[in-house]
């Protein structure tokens, strides 16, 4: 996402330079790695506030600060600077405030608050932005976006069915299971491709085992194979046990295909208008929208169809870089 972030502002007419490669994470919650770093980004800002000063700098952007990887620039570089700043992916923590990160939470939180503008990938993710902003504090709606500015050409839908994912313990090997779940309650002749790959594929393999021939395992997938691979398919899915979002689901509804995915906060953010069970209803509920799809040509193609102009809509880099522009405009980033 940062990669398309960049490529939105160059769209938007933007002139964006990196100014800097510090890296602030610590994984392990060690008060005295958070130190260190601390006291690194310390001689860094100096650095930058005369490079900026140099440079002319406008604006400062900062993507991703939470409390394992606080912003430890942006704030005093562009206080220094007397320039906007602004943030895209935000985490306010507060329940993190005590324990192993306090340090780099506390940071994370004030870093936050100093923010004339901030985006937000999903409406979950703006609830702690809204509930903690200061007076004046712009919390702006950035759709999840492909970096491409057209549609790719639309699925036939009369492929197998396709699922994508990462193939590890916890969350995805979850929707893994859910998915064989829903494939047993399903009457034979349909057939399923699975992109992915990971420490998980033995459970996966064993999960999709009882179905024979019927599964095909392609591991991972290289750009174009798996945009061959959508264009293939019949529709998607993919449950998305606590996602954030999904790309994934962004590229499938591109190219046309319907989705079948439970109705959960953050990928209920990049899906089209649609029926979608809830978690509540597990397999089940995934099973029965599989079987009205696999069965009916028609309503396979009318969701496809809308799933493509809900990208078109809200989903490709044109979008996106409007966003962006106005949001750096109300934060006060001259043009």
């Amino acid at each position: 996402m940062a990669r398309g972030i960049l490529s939105a502002l160059e769209y938007a007419g933007v002139k964006v330079e990196l100014a800097s490669r510090l890296r602030s994470r610590d994984g392990a919650g060690d008060a005295a790695v958070q130190t260190r770093i601390m006291e690194t980004a310390r001689a860094e800002a100096t650095r930058l506030i005369k490079t900026g000063r140099a440079a002319g700098w406008r604006g400062w952007l900062t993507y991703h600060n939470y409390y394992k990887a606080p912003d430890l620039l942006g704030p005093g570089v562009a206080r220094a600077l007397g320039i906007p700043y602004v943030q895209i992916e935000s985490t306010r923590a507060r329940k993190r405030l005590d324990g192993p990160w306090a340090a780099f939470a506390r940071c994370a939180e004030d870093a936050a608050h100093s923010a004339q503008a901030i985006f937000h990938f999903t409406r979950h993710d703006a609830e702690a932005l809204l509930r903690y902003a200061p007076l004046g504090q712009h919390i702006l709606h950035l759709h999840p976006f492909l970096d491409q500015d057209d549609l790719p050409r639309p699925s036939a839908l009369s492929g197998p069915m396709l699922a994508v994912g990462m193939m590890r313990q916890g969350d995805k090997l979850a929707s893994y299971g859910l998915i064989a779940a829903a494939l047993q309650q399903l009457q034979p002749g349909w057939r399923l491709d699975i992109a992915g790959d990971g420490p998980a594929r033995p459970q996966v393999e064993r999960l999709m085992a009882p179905f024979g021939d019927a599964v095909r395992v392609l591991g991972t997938l290289d750009g174009m194979a798996l945009q061959a691979a959508y264009s293939e398919a019949a529709l998607l899915i993919w449950p998305g046990v606590n996602e954030a979002f999904g790309m994934v689901y962004l590229e499938a509804q591109a190219v046309g295909l319907p989705v079948v995915a439970q109705d959960r906060p953050g990928v209920r953010d990049v899906l089209a208008p649609g029926t979608y069970p809830g978690p509540e209803a597990g397999a089940t509920g995934l099973a029965a929208r599989l079987r009205h799809l696999l069965s009916n040509t028609k309503a396979r193609h009318d969701a496809g169809a809308e799933a493509a102009r809900h990208i078109a809509r809200h989903h490709l880099r044109p979008v996106a870089a409007r966003t962006l522009l106005d949001g750096l405009h109300r934060a006060g980033v001259a043009s």
